[in-house]
């Protein structure tokens, strides 16, 4: 006997495109992600049927290899400000 187990993913776990292009403020628009998904760039995804799912966690992932990170501002000790001025 057969039992039919009916299982969904989860929803919190993958985003659609109009998510993900809502996720950054509308930045980033479905056609950049269709044409980015074409060329093989941007943020990883799964394509089942004619579904395309973004994983939560590659967006995050993207997000971290995308970070710009600026080196510390140095704020000049006073020796400093009166040797220039």
């Amino acid at each position: 006997m057969l039992t039919e187990v009916s299982e969904t993913m989860p929803d919190d776990l993958f985003l659609t495109t109009e998510e993900v292009s809502a996720r950054y403020r509308r930045e980033i628009s479905s056609g950049t992600l269709r044409n980015w998904r074409a060329m093989k760039i941007g943020p990883s995804f799964l394509k089942i049927g004619k579904a395309v799912l973004y994983p939560l966690a590659e967006l995050e992932a993207w997000d971290r290899k995308n970070l710009v990170i600026c080196r510390a501002t140095r704020i000049p000790s006073g020796k400093e400000l009166e040797a220039t001025g």
